[in-house]
This record gives C-alpha cells, structure tokens and sequence, in this order.
C-alpha cells in the first residue's frame, strides 16, 4: 500500500485563507525556542520530545493569555448574565490543536516546526489526552465549552480535576484490562493554579436549632483548589474559563489533640479528604451508590457555587469588595439551594429560576437514587432541607390532585419502598425552571413515561434541545481534507454556520465533486490503515468497506446484534466462498465499565471473533474484525474520518441522543440504525433514503414488552442465528474454553432487555442493502454528500443558541472582541 500524505504534507496543499494562519513564522521560532531554552531546560544540555512539545504548547498558550484576560475584563464592564455549566465530566481530549485551528495558528505553527526540523504530528502525539470523561455526556459537556465561547456568551465550565482520569484499556490475550490514566504525570501545560480562590466544603457533623435558624456544626473541611483552562472560540478572541477543582486537607493540627505518635498518622490521614478529586468514575449510564462519588458531586456543587456568588457580588475585574448584596437578581445574572440568611421562599425561589435541568438517560440504574442512611451522615444540614422542599411540594402536589395518594407516592423526593433513598431526578425537576431532553424522541419520552407525572403538573418546565458536535474539533481539525474540498464549493463560513452546509446539496450530482469527495475518505481510509497495521498487526484491505461501531460497551448499545452479523456473514462466505462478497473491514471499539461483568464478556466475544476469522484462508482479506484498543477522543479522530459506515443500532428508546452518530455523518459516513435518539432526526434532515434504517420503533418495543419477549421464538424459526447462538455456545470461537460464552447465550437466551434477536432479521436484511449499495459507487457518495448536507442541524452551536434563547435568557453574538495587540 503506498502511504497516504501525512497531514503536514496535506496542509501544504490547502489554500484556504481561512484555514491557513497568516501569523508571523519568524516571530513564533523565536518564541518558541525562547520556551524551550528557558522556560523548559534549564539543567541539562539535551531537550527531549516531550520538550520540544512543551515549548510548542507554551507558545501557542502565549497567544491565548492576552485574549483571556481581556474577556474576562469585558465581562466585569459590560457585566452580561453568566451561563455556569456544572457537569462531573469533561472529556477535552488534547488541546493543542484545537487551540491552534480556533486561534488560525495552526499552518503558521506548522510552517514554524517544519523550518526547525521538527514534525507537527509527532509533537501533537505527545500530549496526553485529557480523558476526565467517560463518554457522550463528557464529550457533549467539551463540545459545549467550544461552542459558548465561539457564541460570545459569558460562560464557565465546572467540574472536578481528577488525578486519574478515565482508565486506558488494554487488551490482553482477547481480555480488557484496565491501566490508571496518570495524565499529570508530566504536567499540563494548559491550567494554571488558582489558590487564591480556595474554597471550604464542608462533610458530615450534626445540625443544631436554634431559635435564630440552624447551625451544622463539627464538620469535616477539604478545601477546593481550582485550576483554570482557557477555552477560545472560534476565530473570535474571546477565551472563556474552565475551572476544575482539586480537593486539599487544611493545613491546620491541633498538636495537642494528638496521642503520642499521632502525629504522623494524622499527616497521612490528609490523603483521606484529597482522595475525592483521585479518580473518575469509570461508570456510563450506571449509577454507583458510593460515599465517594456523593462527596465528589456535593464538593463540585458547594465549591462552584461559592464562586458563584463572590464573582455575583463583585463588579468589576479583580474586585474582591462585596457591592452586590441583594439575592433577588440573582436570576438575572446567574444561569443554574444554598443555606445563606435569605428566607426559605426567597431561597427556593431564587433556586428554581436560576437552576435548569438536563436529563441525560431512561435507564433505570442510571438514575440517581441516594440512601437517607448515607446522605445523613455525610450531608446532614441538606437532607433536612430536602425534606422541607419535599413537604412543600406534596402539599403542592396534594392541592392539584386531591386523594390521590398514588400519585403522591410516585412524585415523592423521598423513595419509601424498602429502603429510604433521595431520587434525584425529581429534586432535579422541582428545583428548576426548565428540564429537557437530549434529542426529540427523548424529551417525548421523558414526558410520556418517566417523568409523566411531573410534566402532567408543570408541562410549560419541559423542552427538547436535540444535542450537537463543534464542527471546529470533529471537522475541520480531524478531517482538514473534507473541510477543503467543501470551502472550495461553499466558502468558509460553513464552520460557524454548519447550515450553510445544505449548499451542497446543490453539488450531488456534480461529478467533480462526486469524486473529490470519494477520494477525501479513500485517502482517510489508507492513513488509518496504515495506524491499524501498526498497532494490530493486521493487514487491512482499503477498498473494503470500512464498517465502525464506536462507543461504551454496553447491553443497550447492542454491540452483541453486531457480532451477530458478523457470523453470519463468516458463515456466508465459508458457504459461498466464490461469491462476490462486498469485502468488509469491522471495527468495534470501546471501554467496558471495570465492574461491568457482561460488557467485559462481549469484547472477549468480539476478540475471540477476529481470533477465527482474521486467520482464516478461505474468508482473506473479504472480511477482517479489529477490535480498537483504547477508544478515546484521539483515536475517535482518526476512526470517524475513515469510516463507510456508521453503526448506531441501540434499541429504539434506550440511547437518549448519541453524539459519534452526528461525526460519523459530518465526515462522510452513512449511518445503518434504529429510529433512536438522534438518529430519528438525522434521517429527517438527510432524508430517510439516504439512510439504513432498521429495526423495531418504540412502540414496538413497548407493544413487545406488554406481550412479552420470547428468545427462544427467534432463535427456533431463523437457522442463521441459531447457527451463530450454537457456534458461540459450543465453542467455535473459544475452542479451548468452549463454555467461556455461556453467560452471554444464557442472556440473550433469557434476560435480554434489549432485545437482540427480535431486531436480528431485518438487521441482516439491512446490511445486505448496505452491501449493495456500497459496489455501487459513485451511488454511495451521492447519499455522502446529501448526509454531510443534512448534519448542519447538529452543530453544537445551533444546540447552544437553543439554550440560550429558551432556558438561560442570553443572546448569542458572533461579533469578535479586539484583539490583545488592538485598541480596545
């Protein structure tokens, strides 16, 4: 295979202004080796790579510190309502790109290295990915930050920095085994420390009442240490903040409380309270009733909201006097209960039109449903606050709908059956002004079913905001050959208005453009080729259609229907061997949750797979399984670009919108799915030919559930899939074990929520059409281009204009602020 330009080389072929830096080479060498002499080594003669990477990343930093101070300058004068985004993820992935491509640096730095003798791609490999997320909700929480700060609006992340983020995966003998992410290890070069607005959070104690109000009492304090990251928009010098927080013991001992020799022990205890910024979580759409994960939401919520108020109280940048004293507008300047000496009523007032909510999941175990037991001893003060809220919302509760005790019960804060727990999600909807969804056949859910109760009483708290990508990080910085070939027909605007992406449609039959756009994704396909060879040691047939199904590994997101056809599709071509089989390269990529017994079990499954077919003679290069290693943000910019074909194929009302399925169709693949989450509203917009659609709708699935599921029924009347079931449960693919899938057959056999073998027929039948269409292909890049055409909608900045305009009352603006070296 001859080896595709490497993304230096493509750079030097792109002439877009836009997307080439018009900034000084000579003045960026000169900064840069002023980092790497004396801001780097300073003790020793020999720089490493991971220097040269430092100085680059100092650099590039240089040019954001003078747009981030004068922003936020901006915002102190003109004062505007801030937007607080608290999320306990942030997945950012590596910075140093992205930061280049929104500042247009990123061909004169290019240019800069090259002239230095040094290789852009090399030194952006060094960079660790900041993986403080475990998937979607993460990365939408990343997509986000890029998006408010290219709209203008005064906005903060906050979150936690975690010393360990999500764990690296690695595969050993076809089994995950988990690594620590220690991705501090070498620094980052993009925080700074900022102890002067350390915070108290306070845990456990008692409550005392008193005739003057209530005192918690005898606390234990960690203190929040936050670390600042400057996030730019696009083009626009406006870099906002994100602020992680780090959890430290106070440095205060009471000597004389200690016994004799308990002073040592009493320094090392300090590594208790520090422990809940340690590490993530590894847990998606699954909740784990754990003391530490209750401590890490409490600490993020108390520390951010303590910011909150001194920068509501302060005027003007830098002030540290209180000018700002009455609550009530609070509202009008904070978009979001806090003890303070306001009254209840004004408290919860303040709370509800100053908080919104976002729901990100129907999945039972992923809600949110603490013990009393444990949110008494550790939060003791809040839980008799919940109560108070509880009491006036049943009575409210009562007075809408009364004697009907039913009701009361299911819209309680408080579980009573068995053991007493705090649902959250309902304190959630109580608390706010506004609760949505994550995609349209979401929020309709969220309203016929899991929370129909609440939106029978307050149906005007509820909306859809269908979420987004920023097409700054998964187009134009993943995929620069795509976003040339499509400046070249539309111009550059497209990047911050992804509607003007339905211009193409204009070009579906162009032939010139037919072809620019098949050679983009041939020339994607043969660099990730060339990455897998490496890395796995297989020899990958770039004309196959490149088959990718990325995301966590979970029952729900059926990677289990795909291994399915994969054996069938063995079997096909081991009956068939002279057929023209359309060659198919499957990939299956993604993190199970380390507890998670059956995730585990399925990636074992897909590796014993690609053990028998990867080494088969008869089936040759016609079909290859890779399982990816490691699926994180980096690798995710290198997979989605190459891909054919997009697999998002969760049963129909279970994914609440899915993200990878939107990058998959920016970059030119076609996507085969169920009518869920997003998806629904991706087929509208590319139009429902120009999508694989297959599968059971809700209503199905809800007409199946009052019916009942039958396994057995499929497995007894399809001879395709019993021949796979029998193979997995006989040991085809685990000779050497042959029980090693049993719990896996036993579940889908038995126990399978999701339903597999009720979608498997017209699945295949699916994949045939896919098979087809893709010998056909000047056919298939027609469908490319109407589905890259039709993903303007799910641009995060059109999801973030939404919130804006609806939930937090502010105004995007595209204007730019003046540059650093600009009068103001």
């Amino acid at each position: 295979m001859s080896k595709p330009l490497s993304d230096h080389d493509r750079k030097k072929q792109i002439s877009v202004k836009g997307l080439a830096g018009v900034e000084n080479v000579a003045d960026l060498k000169k900064n840069y080796n002023r980092h790497l002499h004396f801001t780097l080594v300073k003790d020793r003669n020999v720089s490493t790579k991971r220097d040269y990477y430092f100085a680059l990343a100092h650099t590039v930093r240089d040019h954001l510190v003078g747009r981030w101070i004068r922003t936020q300058q901006s915002y102190y004068e003109k004062d505007p309502k801030r937007v607080y985004y608290l999320s306990l993820e942030f997945y950012m992935g590596r910075t140093l790109q992205n930061t280049m491509v929104n500042l247009a640096l990123e061909n004169a730095c290019d240019e800069a290295m090259y002239q230095l003798g040094l290789d852009m791609e090399e030194l952006q490999e060094m960079e660790e990915d900041a993986g403080l997320g475990n998937g979607g909700l993460g990365r939408l929480a990343a997509c986000f930050l890029d998006s408010m700060a290219s709209l203008g609006l005064a906005a903060y992340g906050y979150g936690i920095r975690y010393e360990f983020g999500i764990f690296n995966q690695k595969i050993s003998s076809g089994w995950q085994v988990e690594e620590a992410d220690d991705w501090l290890r070498y620094g980052n070069p993009w925080e700074k420390a900022r102890p002067e607005y350390m915070r108290p959070v306070h845990f456990y104690g008692r409550t005392e009442h008193h005739p003057d109000g209530v005192k918690w009492v005898d606390t234990q304090v960690v203190l929040a240490l936050p670390y600042d990251t400057p996030v730019p928009g696009y083009r626009n010098n406006i870099v906002n903040t994100m602020r992680l927080w780090s959890a430290k013991a106070p440095c205060e001992f009471n000597l004389k409380d200690f016994n004799v020799g308990g002073y040592i022990q009493a320094v090392l205890d300090r590594n208790l309270a520090e422990n809940i910024s340690r590490v993530l979580y590894p847990n998606d759409n699954f909740f784990e009733g754990k003391e530490l994960r209750l401590k890490q939401e409490y600490f993020v919520v108390a520390a951010t909201l303590q910011d909150i108020i001194r920068r509501f109280k302060a005027s003007k940048f830098g002030s540290r006097d209180i000018v700002r004293t009455d609550f009530s507008t609070l509202p009008d300047k904070v978009a979001l209960l806090f003890d303070i000496t306001l009254s209840f009523c004004l408290a919860w007032d303040i709370c509800i039109k100053t908080c919104a909510y976002t729901n990100h999941t129907v999945l039972p175990e992923a809600l949110e449903r603490w013990p009393i037991d444990l949110f008494q001893t550790l939060l003791p003060r809040h839980l008799e606050i919940i109560y108070e809220i509880n009491r006036r919302h049943l009575e409210r509760v009562s007075s809408r709908y009364p004697g009907d005790m039913d009701r009361l019960c299911r819209m309680s804060l408080i579980e009573e059956g068995g053991q007493k727990r705090v649902n959250m999600a309902h304190l959630c909807i109580v608390g706010s002004h506004a609760v949505n969804g994550v995609a349209r056949i979401h929020s309709d859910i969220l309203k016929a079913t899991v929370f129909k109760d609440f939106y029978e009483m307050d149906p005007h708290k509820f909306q859809n905001k269908t979420n987004g990508i920023t097409p700054r990080r998964w187009l134009v910085m993943c995929n620069p050959g795509l976003a040339e070939v499509i400046a070249e027909r539309i111009g550059e605007d497209f990047i911050r208005d992804l509607d003007q992406l339905k211009k193409l449609c204009d070009f579906v039959n162009d032939e010139a453009f037919i072809r620019d756009i098949a050679k983009v994704k041939q020339e994607n396909k043969m660099k990730f080729a060339v990455h897998l060879e490496e890395h796995y040691k297989v020899k990958i047939n770039p004309n196959s259609m490149f088959d990718i199904q990325v995301k966590r590994i979970h029952e729900y997101k059926r990677q289990l229907l795909n291994c399915l056809h994969i054996i069938t599709f063995y079997n096909r071509i081991k009956k068939e061997p002279n057929k023209q089989w359309t060659p198919r390269t499957i990939m299956i990529g993604g993190k199970a949750a380390p507890g998670y017994h059956t995730a585990k079990m399925i990636i074992r499954l897909i590796t014993a797979i690609g053990e028998v077919v990867n080494n088969d003679p008869v089936v040759g290069d016609r079909l290859k399984v890779i399982f990816l290693e490691n699926y994180r943000v980096t690798l995710a910019e290198k997979a989605i670009p190459a891909a054919d074909l997009s697999e998002q194929i969760s049963t129909a009302g279970t994914e609440a919108s899915g993200t990878g399925n939107m990058k998959f169709m920016l970059n030119g693949a076609l996507t085969i799915g169920t009518m869920d989450g997003a998806n629904v509203e991706m087929a509208e917009e590319a139009g429902e030919d120009n999508f694989f659609i297959f599968g059971m709708r809700v209503e199905d699935v809800d007409a199946m559930d009052a019916k009942g599921y039958n396994a057995s029924e499929y497995y007894n009347h399809m001879p395709e899939l019993k021949q796979a079931i029998d193979q997995i449960a006989g040991g085809f693919f685990s000779p050497k074990q042959p029980d090693l899938f049993k719990d896996i057959v036993n579940m889908l056999m038995h126990h399978d929520r999701f339903k597999v073998f009720a979608d498997y027929q017209d699945y295949i039948k699916c994949q045939e059409k896919v098979s087809a269409l893709y010998k056909k292909p000047k056919e298939w890049t027609k469908k490319v281009i109407l589905n890259i055409a039709g993903s303007g909608k799910f641009s995060s900045d059109r999801t973030i204009s939404q919130y804006a305009r609806e939930i937090w009352g502010v105004e995007p603006t595209l204007e730019k602020l003046a540059a650093p070296d600009d009068p103001k």
